[in-house]
């Protein structure tokens, strides 16, 4: 899965994705940082990260590239929001949607404040209505929220800004759906929800051993 952003590194003798720093110099979160061929890349921790989780059990095809479009849902303090912004590089932009105002202020401190192509939304994803900074129709939403409805905030979301054919990842939390279904059930679950809302579901990725109980869910917005 190279794409002009993403490589994989062999660190010490185990394989690392790491992504071509847009900050060279700067670590976000205590990431290695390592030169290769005059370039600086940061190793990609799937114990961290949800989305770098997917690509080491299998994400079909990464939809984030350079100059994609993205609205991220639950940006928390931008672990992974820094990661999409070294993949989308300064010709993307990436809508770091995050309620928490303690959280948002790492995101703005670590992340935004150094990276251009990163702008805050300091906005509960329940009303997309509100998010007067982001503009225009958008490529790929990531959604990584921990919501009883977060499938429902989701495709709310979609409506609102994701344009046809475009492509959503769908973290689901499956104990914040239900603590009581089994686990795979409750994905399945959400991608039947995900179908009858205009989605064509392409892959189902289970996150372990990267994280317990997730999964994330590959679709395709065809309204």
């Amino acid at each position: 899965m190279e794409n002009d952003g993403i490589k994989w590194i062999y660190v010490a003798g185990e394989k690392h994705a790491a992504t071509l720093n847009l900050v060279p110099g700067n670590s976000v979160y205590g990431e290695k940082l390592v030169k290769q061929d005059g370039d600086e890349y940061r190793l990609w921790d799937p114990y961290r990260s949800k989305l770098a989780g997917a690509m080491r059990k299998g994400l079909k095809g990464m939809p984030i590239k350079h100059g994609t479009k993205v609205l991220y849902l639950g940006a928390s303090t931008g672990t992974t929001v820094s990661h999409v912004s070294d993949i989308v590089g300064n010709a993307g932009i990436v809508f770091a949607v995050e309620p928490a105002t303690r959280v948002a202020r790492e995101l703005i401190e670590n992340v935004a404040s150094k990276r251009k192509n990163v702008v805050p939304v300091l906005e509960d994803a329940r009303r997309p209505q509100s998010y007067f900074s982001v503009f225009g129709k958008v490529d790929v939403v990531y959604c990584d929220i921990a919501q009883p409805d977060q499938t429902e905030i989701a495709i709310t979301n979609c409506q609102a800004y994701l344009k046809p054919g475009g492509v959503m990842l769908l973290v689901v939390k499956t104990r914040s759906i239900d603590v009581t279904m089994d686990p795979k059930a409750v994905v399945v679950q959400e991608a039947k929800k995900l179908e009858k809302a205009g989605f064509a579901v392409e892959q189902i990725i289970n996150l372990e051993p990267f994280d317990k109980d997730h999964g994330m869910i590959y679709c395709v917005f065809k309204p």
